[in-house]
């Protein structure tokens, strides 16, 4: 009889919530879209209300610079702390950070809001612990749509700065 290894828990977050693949890293499944609808004041077509998901990101992995469209609203659930950055549309400030995790006195706190079109990249803070990983919940309103959703291109002026004026921040791309 073949023993085989138990689960690590972030493989049973991953089969247990039915995560799949996202598209900017980690692993994602949505669990919540509004049946009302919304009309973005910046033009875009009808969104839903309220879209939310299950966002998990194991250890090795990060969640790549992007910008969503809406406001976007993270949460930490269990795992790890995560290191959430954010930069202006055109990347031209330094990008800032906070903590998501359990509250502490060193400021890391449970939730923090996205604010629409800003760039946002993410990775759990490893600690010294095997199986690290982190599991959030992400709510976007109006709700997500991908066609609101653009990660930077690797040619792309954005990029270029990235590399150029914060390239510990550039493996993120």
């Amino acid at each position: 009889m073949a023993l085989t290894a138990p689960l690590s828990r972030a493989q049973e977050l991953i089969e247990t919530l039915k995560l799949q693949p996202h598209p900017e890293g980690g692993w994602y499944k949505e669990v919540f879209r509004s049946a009302a609808t919304v009309s973005p004041a910046d033009g875009r077509a009808a969104r839903n209300a309220l879209t939310s998901i299950y966002f998990l990101l194991e250890a090795n992995q990060q969640s790549r610079w992007h910008r969503v469209l809406s406001d976007e609203a993270w949460v930490y659930l269990e795992g790890v702390p995560l290191a959430l950055w954010t930069c202006d549309a055109a990347m031209r400030t330094a990008p800032a950070h906070v903590k998501l995790g359990p509250v502490d006195a060193h400021g890391t706190r449970p939730q923090h809001a996205v604010l629409a079109g800003q760039w946002q990249a993410a990775r759990p803070i490893q600690s010294h612990s095997a199986g690290d990983y982190t599991l959030v919940a992400c709510m976007v309103g109006p709700g997500f749509d991908f066609a609101d959703f653009s990660m930077v291109p690797p040619d792309s002026d954005e990029a270029a700065s990235m590399r150029h004026h914060w390239p510990d921040l550039a493996g993120m791309l």
